[in-house]
C-alpha cells in the first residue's frame, strides 16, 4: 500500500488483491494529472486555450478507473457531500471494482459513496433509468488498453451527455494514439489534448456529434475447421475481449490436443475469455458442468453468449467474476470439487509483464481440484510454466509442443 498525494489530501491506495510484496502502485501520472486539473492545481499553460473549468459536481461518471484512485479521490476528497450525487464507476474489471471498494473503505468513505457498475450492466442512462443518473454532467475517461472497449463504452455513454457536459480523458502518452482521439471526435465531438506532464496527457472532448456511427459491438464470427468439436461454430465477442475477431493461436493449439473424459465432470474454464475452451469441453462431454471464470466482465458476457448458442440454453454452466480460483471464488468453486481446469493464462497486467496472475491461477487451480483432477495449460514456450507447475503440483507432463507454444498437464496427487 502506498500514499497518493492529491491537491485535496493523501489517500492510502492498493491494488487488488493486496500483496505486501507488490511493487506496482495503484495509480500513475495520468491519474494524478487529471485530479490536479479537477482540483485546480494543474498549470493552465499546459491546457488547450479556453479549456472550461471542471469542478467535480453534478452527475459524475468515471470510465475505466484501473485501481480506484480517481473514484476514491472523488468520493473522499470533498466532492461527495449529502447534496452532491455520488460518482459512478463503470469498469470492465472485477479486480478494479474490488480494488475501488477496498480503497474506499481504507480511506474512510461510506460504502455507498460511489456507485460501482460493470461495463456490461444495463446502462442506467436515459430519461427514466432504473438506477443512476438520467444524464452525465462530467465524464472522466481513463483511456483503456483496448480501443474496442473505448469505442463501445463511448457509444453507450454518449446519449447521456448534453451540451453542458464536460468530457475529459487521461492516459500516458504511449496509450493515446491518433485512433484514440478519432474515436472521441466521431462519437463525442471536437477533441483537443493538453501538453504532456510526466509522460501523461489529458484529452478534452466537447459534446457536439449530431449523428453517431452505429456501435459495431459485439462481434460474431465462426471458428475455423480442424479444431475438434468447435470446428465452424459461432463465437460472440463483447468489446474488450482478447482476440475478438479471430481464434487465439494458443487456444487453437490447446483445442487441437485437448482430451475430455466422459462422465459427470466438474470443469472450470479459468480465465475463460470468450469461453471457447469451456464450450469445447461441454460439447465433447454433455454430462460435464462447466464454470467459466474471468475477472473481465466483457469476457464473461462473451463466454455466456458463445456457450448458450453452441451448447443450448439448458446446458449446465456457471459464469463467475473472480480473481482466478482465489478466495473470492471459494463459495462457488469449493476446494477439492473440480475434475478438470482449462487455462490459457495472461502474462500482462496493463503495461506490466508479470507472472503473478499465472501463479495465482495455478495455485488456485490446485486448491479447487480433487485428487486425480487435472490442470491443462497452454502457454508460450519461453514462459517456462512447466517449472512453476512442478513446484506447485509436484508433476508436469508436456502433452504437445511446437516452436511457440506448449500444452502442459499437471495432476493433483
Amino acid at each position: 500500500m502506498n500514499l497518493f498525494t492529491t491537491a485535496r489530501g493523501e489517500l492510502r491506495l492498493s491494488r487488488y488483491p493486496e500483496d505486501p510484496r507488490e511493487q506496482l502502485r495503484a495509480w500513475d501520472a495520468a491519474d494524478e494529472y487529471l485530479l490536479n486539473h479537477l482540483y485546480g492545481a494543474a498549470d493552465p499553460d499546459l491546457l488547450p486555450p479556453d479549456t472550461p473549468p471542471a469542478d467535480p459536481a453534478g452527475e459524475v461518471v468515471v470510465l475505466g478507473d484501473r485501481w480506484g484512485a480517481l473514484t476514491t479521490s472523488l468520493s473522499t476528497g470533498g466532492a461527495a457531500t449529502p447534496t452532491e450525487p455520488r460518482p459512478t464507476l463503470v469498469t470492465d474489471s472485477h479486480l478494479a471494482r474490488e480494488a475501488t471498494r477496498a480503497n474506499l473503505a481504507r480511506n474512510g468513505a461510506d460504502p455507498a459513496a460511489a456507485r460501482l457498475l460493470a461495463s456490461t450492466d444495463p446502462a442506467p442512462w436515459g430519461p427514466h433509468p432504473a438506477e443512476g443518473p438520467g444524464r452525465i454532467d462530467l465524464l472522466l475517461v481513463r483511456v483503456p488498453k483496448s480501443l474496442a472497449f473505448l469505442e463501445d463504452q463511448l457509444h453507450r455513454l454518449a446519449p447521456a451527455l448534453h451540451p453542458g457536459s464536460v468530457v475529459i480523458g487521461t492516459g500516458m502518452v504511449t496509450e493515446i494514439h491518433t485512433s484514440t482521439l478519432q474515436l472521441f471526435e466521431r462519437i463525442i465531438g471536437p477533441t483537443r489534448t493538453s501538453k504532456a506532464v510526466r509522460k501523461a496527457r489529458l484529452i478534452f472532448s466537447t459534446p457536439g456529434v449530431e449523428t453517431r456511427p452505429a456501435n459495431p459491438w459485439p462481434l460474431r464470427h465462426h471458428l475455423p475447421e480442424g479444431i475438434g468439436v468447435l470446428s465452424g461454430r459461432p463465437v460472440t465477442n463483447v468489446a474488450g475481449v482478447f482476440c475478438a475477431d479471430r481464434l487465439d493461436i494458443g487456444t487453437r493449439f490447446l483445442l487441437e490436443h485437448l482430451a475430455v473424459r466422459p462422465g459427470p465432470l466438474q470443469v472450470v474454464d479459468l480465465g475463460c475469455g470468450n469461453g471457447i475452451l469451456g464450450t469445447a469441453a461441454a460439447l465433447a462431454n454433455p454430462q460435464a458442468a462447466v464454470t467459466f471464470v474471468d475477472e473481465s466482465f466483457p469476457a464473461l458476457a462473451s463466454a455466456e453468449a458463445t456457450f448458450r448458442e453452441n451448447a443450448g440454453p439448458d446446458a449446465a454452466a456457471t459464469f463467475l467474476a473472480a480473481d482466478g480460483l482465489g478466495p473470492d471464488a471459494v463459495a462457488a468453486v469449493p476446494p477439492g470439487s473440480v475434475d478438470l481446469v482449462l487455462n490459457n493464462p495472461p502474462f500482462h497486467s496493463h503495461q506490466a509483464t508479470t507472472d503473478a496472475t499465472a501463479w495465482r491461477m495455478f495455485t488456485g487451480a490446485r486448491r479447487a481440484l480433487r485428487p486425480g483432477g487435472e490442470l491443462w495449460v497452454v502457454g508460450n514456450r519461453h514462459l517456462g510454466y512447466h517449472v512453476k507447475l512442478r513446484r506447485i503440483f509436484g508433476n508436469c507432463q508436456t502433452v504437445a509442443g511446437n516452436p511457440k507454444f506448449t500444452v502442459l498437464r499437471a495432476v493433483k496427487r
